[in-house]
């Protein structure tokens, strides 16, 4: 199992139906195989996701969120880890809300410093 705690990752990519903007961090915080993060950005004033990790670091993730708008937002998201040449992760991740419209979207996050 990967073991994400400390570790900060940062947005590369995200669908267009996406809140996440690229300069928001997320810092990872892992107790056994139970992921926490809280994160802000420039359309999301708080938002807040929990996930369990498997034996192969993939995430199955949910979401919430209070946006730019005053709207709670929810979602789920399953991330699959990828160990990039130079130790970095990098997460691949496929979402879905389950408020608003209920679409689809993808998103790329990067480990923003290995080892960390």
């Amino acid at each position: 199992m990967i073991n994400y705690d400390g570790k900060i990752f940062i947005p590369l990519s995200n669908s267009e139906n996406g809140e996440v903007d690229l300069k928001m961090q997320f810092k990872y915080k892992q107790t056994g195989n139970l992921l926490t993060s809280d994160y802000v950005g420039e359309n999301i004033r708080l938002g807040h996701l929990i996930a369990l990790v498997d034996e192969k670091g993939c995430l199955d993730m949910r979401y919430h969120q209070v946006n730019d708008r005053g709207e709670i937002t929810t979602g789920i998201c399953k991330s699959t880890p990828e160990i990039l040449p130079n130790g970095k992760i990098r997460l691949h991740e496929k979402w879905q809300w389950t408020s608003g419209d209920l679409s689809e979207g993808n998103s790329i996050l990067e480990e923003l410093t290995a080892g960390k």
